[in-house]
């Protein structure tokens, strides 16, 4: 099994393919983007930010690479991963994408779990996320890989270019990811279940809403595959670790003052972890 970075990016301001060379990718038109010297480059233009520092703040992406490092959803990773891995043929290069890869952990974890398999195939690897801060760590801890950042809303990839997308409690765009992909290619989504760190929401807030009814149906463009949940048990000690969680979460900014506060007074917590892991297959 090798790693190799993703080559079939397309301009952000016209939709051209790029071309690496000489430090920067360029498309035909002239529009030129520089990679950092960290290996990562920029390709979400001023008109598509929705603030001067979108996305993840170093902070938030330093929480949540310690948080993740530890291992705490480490097996959500090793079921992704297979999932990945499942139905890919040995010979060739299965491309994937991590729509929204933070620094990049669950890609980490792709080429860990394929490395321990005879017959995983080739990988070439893309991972995009709108915040530079995630981007940056991501290209500093694994360099066999194309970093990006960009937005989901409008995905720098060439059209059909993609065998596997993963959306991992991100912000998923079907028609943007059904496009990338090639017919017959998947979507993996991990979705929070209802469950899903019951016992912290529980601290934070004043009530906890009813779970959603889950959408059976499939979104359009894809045909559901399947489904499967991932539920285990979890205790965090100490409060820095439950400061991390809490700080990677939405439920940092949704939570109220009072509700911060008693979480930051824990010392330990028992936690439940519940998610949904859905394949969805491109239609053809």
């Amino acid at each position: 099994m090798s790693t190799s970075s993703f080559e079939a990016l397309a301009c952000p301001l016209d939709g051209d393919p790029l071309e690496r060379s000489d430090g920067a990718w360029r498309c035909a038109a002239g529009h030129s983007f520089d990679i950092a010297r960290q290996g990562y480059v920029h390709l979400l233009p001023v008109q598509n930010k929705r603030s001067r520092d979108p996305g993840d703040s170093k902070a938030m992406v330093a929480a949540r690479r310690r948080f993740l490092e530890a291992g705490h959803y480490r097996p959500i990773a090793e079921a992704v991963s297979r999932a990945v891995l499942a139905e890919a043929p040995a010979c060739g290069t299965l491309s994937c994408l991590d729509a929204g890869c933070g620094e990049g952990f669950y890609l980490r974890e792709l080429v860990e779990v394929a490395e321990g398999q005879n017959d995983a195939p080739a990988l070439a690897l893309l991972g995009v996320d709108i915040s530079k801060w995630a981007v940056l760590a991501a290209a500093k801890l694994h360099q066999g890989a194309t970093w990006v950042v960009g937005t989901n809303a409008h995905l720098p990839v060439q059209a059909g270019s993609l065998d596997r997308v993963l959306c991992l409690f991100g912000f998923p765009v079907y028609p943007e990811f059904a496009r990338v992909l090639k017919p017959g290619g998947e979507l993996l989504l991990v979705e929070a279940g209802p469950d899903h760190l019951r016992e912290l929401r529980e601290i934070i807030y004043p009530s906890v809403k009813p779970p959603r009814e889950g959408d059976a149906a499939a979104p359009d463009g894809f045909t559901r595959h399947s489904c499967e949940t991932l539920r285990y048990a979890i205790e965090l000690e100490g409060a820095a670790p439950i400061a991390d969680l809490l700080a990677m979460t939405p439920h940092l900014h949704r939570a109220g003052a009072e509700g911060r506060e008693r979480a930051a007074a824990l010392t330990s917590l028992s936690l439940t972890v519940d998610v949904r892991l859905a394949r969805f297959a491109r239609a053809s």
